[in-house]
């Protein structure tokens, strides 16, 4: 062959996706340059020269001509009688050029530039990985699940470069198969024995940043502001917005009409329940705000524990300590502040349902009660201790410790 076609001579790797052409033959010109150096002792007088276009890598070698019997380096210099057999015309002290050819390099050096190849495209893949992962750092991606273990989903995005999702980074009800699509938010990027790993993130407060980024215009545009996220993944989220554009409702806009913007994201995390909040200094306000949907009475906020005693009608209690005790776990998260929730004890005309007491009464035993038409507290004191034994399948014991307890609301 009259040059190198190395994109030949090489085709198993133009199947490397993440190097463009020009890289791989500055990368191919490299290891030449050190195999010439390792064979002749330098690549000094070698002109390598790179045809991108056509895949080409040509190889000149340059020397001047000496006398017969006056050569001391044979890679640099070259006898008359040697060089007039390349052109006739040659004379002492001029250059020679001789192009190389595949041949021209043993079997164990065409081995080491493959070797050396493979491994300086790897490493390049490798780096590059990384680079582009660690730039999209709080980015959402979408991939397909490639495989599902016990700890870890092996995802794989559009260029077929593996993805993390670790099961401490999913939602709990979170439940995928392979071929499935996933969308996760990239949560950091690390190299582990000399390869990146690019980790991802469901439970993240940036994946549900994103997310509303993605669904609300404004918040993209920053013409609403997300404060502060705070969320226990899979059951309920509290996300304080603002807006210094008084024409915008922070809290509709996030919603939208009917909760058509809000619907997805929720769907999104496995129907978590989002409480979106308006942001106020105002720490009473904003109390009062994160413990939606309780309504309270009153507030009183001590500033040197951080900490905020919180009263409100007996039938709102359950509200605001929610499923779990997370409704008011995030109102603290959110507001900074420590929340203890206490029933309004105001002697006033205020009736209670009795599923209220739940944590002190078993629930058959109010059943009981409702059976027989006793459905609130005032209703069950009303009537004798006799009265409600006739009534009811009850022991004397149980009813009396239940009246106890519900005089004990009263007082």
């Amino acid at each position: 062959m009259d040059h190198i076609n190395m994109i030949e001579t090489f085709s198993e790797f133009k199947e490397f996706k993440n190097i463009d052409r020009e890289t791989m033959m500055r990368i191919l010109e490299d290891i030449f340059r050190h195999v010439l150096e390792k064979m002749y002792g330098s690549d000094e007088n070698f002109d390598i020269i790179v045809n991108i276009d056509k895949g080409d890598l040509e190889i000149w070698r340059n020397r001047e001509i000496v006398e017969d019997g006056e050569v001391e380096d044979e890679n640099t210099q070259i006898a008359l009688s040697e060089a007039i057999k390349i052109e006739p015309d040659f004379e002492i002290g001029e250059e020679v050029s001789e192009e190389m050819k595949l041949a021209d390099f043993g079997r164990r050096e065409i081995l080491a530039i493959r070797q050396n190849l493979t491994a300086r495209i790897q490493e390049y893949e490798k780096d590059s990985i990384y680079q582009k992962y660690k730039e999209k750092v709080g980015e959402i991606i979408t991939g397909e699940v490639y495989q599902v273990w016990n700890k870890e989903i092996l995802i794989l995005d559009d260029e077929g470069i593996e993805l993390i999702l670790p099961k401490s980074e999913q939602i709990p009800s979170d439940y995928y198969r392979k071929g499935d699509t996933i969308r996760a938010v990239v949560s950091k990027v690390e190299m582990r024995n000399a390869a990146p790993a690019i980790i991802l993130s469901r439970v993240s407060t940036i994946f549900l940043e994103r997310l509303f980024e993605s669904e609300v215009p404004e918040v993209y545009d920053g013409l609403i502001t997300i404060k502060q996220i705070v969320r226990v993944p899979g059951e309920r989220a509290k996300i304080a917005v603002e807006s210094y554009d008084e024409r915008i409702d922070p809290v509709g806009a996030c919603v939208g009409m009917k909760g058509s913007r809000i619907h997805g994201i929720v769907r999104e995390l496995k129907n978590e329940n989002i409480d979106v909040i308006n942001y106020t200094t105002n720490s009473t306000l904003f109390i009062q705000r994160a413990l939606s949907p309780a309504k309270i009475t009153s507030i009183s906020i001590n500033e040197e524990t951080v900490k905020a005693d919180v009263y409100m009608k007996p039938d709102q209690v359950s509200l605001a300590i929610g499923k779990g005790g997370f409704n008011i776990k995030l109102a603290g998260q959110l507001t900074g502040y420590e929340i203890d929730v206490y029933r309004d004890t105001d002697a006033d005309s205020e009736d209670v349902d009795l599923d209220e007491f739940s944590d002190e009464i078993e629930s058959w035993i109010i059943a009981e009660f409702k059976a027989v038409g006793c459905d609130t507290a005032k209703s069950v004191l009303e009537l004798e201790v006799s009265e409600l034994v006739k009534r009811t399948d009850l022991e004397e014991e149980t009813i009396m410790e239940v009246v106890r307890i519900l005089k004990a609301e009263f007082e």
